[in-house]
């Protein structure tokens, strides 16, 4: 068995990383049904999707729990992004949701 070092919410797009450096043949089942979710879903790169977490903390006033949600669903519109939030039973103002959008969309541009 192994031992919990830290707990941590991280992106899809992290764990995709963490686990590409692992050997297929080194995987249990689990793993490999984790990374072969992740590499169709994911839908940025573990740094790019890191950084843009940081930001929406940072700079939105999100929980961390709420900026990795965000940037796992990448939405592309302020309808999709009011759908999404809806449930967080917050008010966010349109403000802050463009400023969202915004952040996602430069950082998921960057090369």
């Amino acid at each position: 068995m192994t031992e919990t070092l830290k707990r941590e919410i991280i992106t899809t797009a992290q764990v995709k990383d963490i686990l590409g450096e692992v050997k297929a043949d080194d995987m249990d089942q689990i793993q490999r049904w984790t990374f072969d979710y992740v590499t169709k879903f994911a839908k940025t790169e573990g740094k790019k999707a890191q950084k843009m977490v940081k930001k929406l903390v940072e700079e939105c006033d999100l929980t961390q729990e709420e900026a990795v949600e965000v940037v796992n669903v990448m939405p592309t519109t302020l309808e999709e992004l009011r759908a999404f939030t809806f449930g967080w039973k917050k008010l966010i103002l349109t403000e802050t949701l463009e400023k969202i959008l915004a952040i996602l969309k430069a950082d998921s541009e960057d090369k």
